[in-house]
Formats: structure tokens, sequence, C-alpha cells
């Protein structure tokens, strides 16, 4: 949680995510989500922190200093641009901050063949979502994935791809998906906890 924006989107993503830990890995997850203040001390204990929005992202000098800690330290964000656009105010203000925190040049794309694509299941790059040529935002499938890497490892995994909407379903629905698209999800968390 961040005091800008509104980070509140994609309310059933969390628990859709749980779930799919639960049904294909053997990792042991706590079924509750916590929501923690981006100011807070306590998230710096987080193992996995997810952050999301569409709007303007102005982190306080606090917000600011955990960000910077906990990635630092070792945690790993994953954030999700809800606007899935490369342009729009979520991408322009939430890009300029972590500028201001790690160095203009720390965000950088990453391959389609980096392990994150393969630390459970198998993917050729980033999964689609059906949310990338609605009419919302640019209108172009991101064929990438941004990063911040921290000694040669992903810290900060940064998407405009906007997967918070593509897994906010009602999980009684995920019967009907032919291939279920939380998986990339999976991937994500595991790549992260080096599991």
């Amino acid at each position: 949680m961040y005091e800008s924006g509104d980070w509140d989107v994609d309310i059933r993503m969390p628990s859709n995510v749980l779930n799919s830990l639960v049904e294909y890995t053997t990792l042991r997850v706590d079924p509750v989500e916590r929501v923690i203040a981006l100011s807070d001390a306590k998230m710096l204990e987080s193992p996995f922190c997810y952050l999301a929005g569409h709007k303007l992202v102005q982190f306080t000098p606090a917000e600011r200093k955990n960000f910077e800690r906990y990635v630092r330290g070792g945690g790993f964000v994953f954030v999700d641009d809800c606007n899935h656009d490369i342009d729009g105010l979520f991408a322009k203000s939430f890009e300029a901050e972590l500028a201001r925190i790690f160095g203009t040049k720390a965000l950088k794309k990453i391959p389609n063949n980096h392990p994150v694509y393969s630390s459970f299941f198998q993917f050729d790059g980033p999964p689609n979502t059906g949310n990338e040529l609605n009419g919302w935002g640019d209108d172009l499938v991101h064929d990438y994935l941004k990063a911040i890497e921290i000694n040669g490892r992903v810290r900060v995994l940064y998407s405009n791809k906007d997967y918070g909407c593509e897994w906010d379903y009602d999980f009684r629905n995920k019967r009907w998906l032919v291939v279920d698209n939380t998986r990339f999800a999976v991937n994500i968390i595991q790549y992260a906890l080096g599991a």
C-alpha cells in the first residue's frame, strides 16, 4: 500500500495467486493476503511484494526509503501497470520514482529467455494478456518486461501488461480457462524466492 494513486486494484488477484501456489507448488503459503504500508518497516520482512495501480505514483520520503532498502536488501517487488500503457500516468510516474531511487539506467528490458520464464512453467517470454488490446492504454502487445537487477538478480520486475486484471477473476471460473493464466504468477514467485 502506498499513499498516492490507487494501490488497491485487482481485489481477487492475490487470493487466486495464493490458490495457484497451493495447487501447483510445495511452497509453504500463508493463505492470508497481507496489505502492508510501504512506509511501514514491517514490509521489509516480506519475501515478496506486489505493487500496482492506474494513477500517479509519488512516494513519500518514508516510502522511497523503504522501497530502496527492501530492494537493495534482497527483497523482490513485482510491479504491474494496470493501465498497460508505456506512456500512461502510472508508467511515467512510477518509472520516475525508480529513476530517482536507482538511477536513470537501472530499469532495463529483460530478454525473453530470462530464468523467470522457466522457473516453474515454461514460457517463451511474457504471456500476453487479454487486456492489452481492449482500447484502454496504448493498444500495444508488450513483448517484454523490464527489471532492475541488484547483484545479478532481478529485484524489481516491472510489467505494462496488466497481469493483475488478468488474474482478477472469480476463482469458480478458473475451470473454464483452457490454460490457467496464473501460472506465470507462480513463475514470478518461484523466481523471487529462489525456490
